[in-house]
């Protein structure tokens, strides 16, 4: 939710959110999950929606199988306003961040209604159903459009090392390579939810899909650049949200 709200303040937009859970984290650990129960996190939907214009919507943890059927019902009463869906399912360190009728919910309920989904590999291939060893990135991105009707953006991070990573966009039918450089920084934490809630912002700003993810990978880049750490806490690196510009 910081890197969220960060990342919308660097575009300036004005970000508004419904919490779906607590979490004990700091970068690098999840110690405890505590979902939000659904009729509260529906409160805060109605609540937060009746006093703010909406011009696009994201979401990232759910927890819950409740809370994606909150949040279904409430995208389906917007269908003009873009959604990003981040389909987080499991930190990269601790315990599970969506339980197992939520993933399925979120396959057969959420992820249709988004304007694009953007998994990383792990979660390309669980989404397919397929074994990661086997997946092929390119294939995958189009394979997920035809499956779920919704526009992918398949993040080429953990894939084998090289100097490029290479992501995949399907819009429509349409495959998009997006290839950047490979940074030689240390894993950092909030990478995946940076690069949805800045797609999110330039959504909201009225650029077209394809121009918010290239200028989404381009932002994120420069968070990466830019990164620095904490000594405190053993060096813990941290994002930039606020590089030194947003094009």
């Amino acid at each position: 939710m910081q890197a969220d709200l960060k990342t919308f303040a660097a575009h300036q937009v004005y970000g508004v959110n419904a919490l779906t859970g607590i979490v004990a984290e700091a970068p690098g650990s999840v110690s405890r999950v505590q979902p939000v129960d659904s009729t509260l996190l529906g409160a805060q939907l109605n609540r937060v929606s009746s006093a703010f214009p909406i011009h696009a919507l994201k979401t990232g943890m759910l927890a819950t199988a409740d809370n994606i059927s909150v949040v279904a019902d409430f995208v389906r009463e917007r269908t003009d306003t873009p959604f990003v869906v981040d389909p987080v399912m499991r930190a990269t360190a601790g315990p599970n961040l969506l339980d197992a009728a939520g993933r399925e919910l979120l396959k057969s309920e959420l992820i249709p209604l988004a304007t694009l989904v953007t998994p990383n590999l792990p979660e390309t291939a669980d989404l397919l159903g397929v074994d990661p060893q086997t997946l092929n990135p390119a294939d995958a991105a189009t394979q997920l459009f035809e499956a779920y009707g919704a526009g992918f953006l398949v993040k080429g991070g953990h894939a084998e090392k090289s100097s490029t990573v290479v992501d995949f966009a399907c819009i429509s039918g349409n495959l998009f390579e997006i290839p950047h450089p490979r940074l030689e920084v240390p894993d950092v934490h909030g990478t995946g939810c940076t690069l949805s809630a800045t797609i999110t912002a330039r959504l909201a700003l009225g650029q077209s899909l394809l121009e918010a993810i290239t200028g989404g990978v381009s932002y994120l880049t420069d968070c990466l650049e830019t990164h620095f750490s904490w000594p405190q806490s053993g060096g813990s690196e941290s994002l930039n949200h606020f590089p030194n510009s947003v094009d």
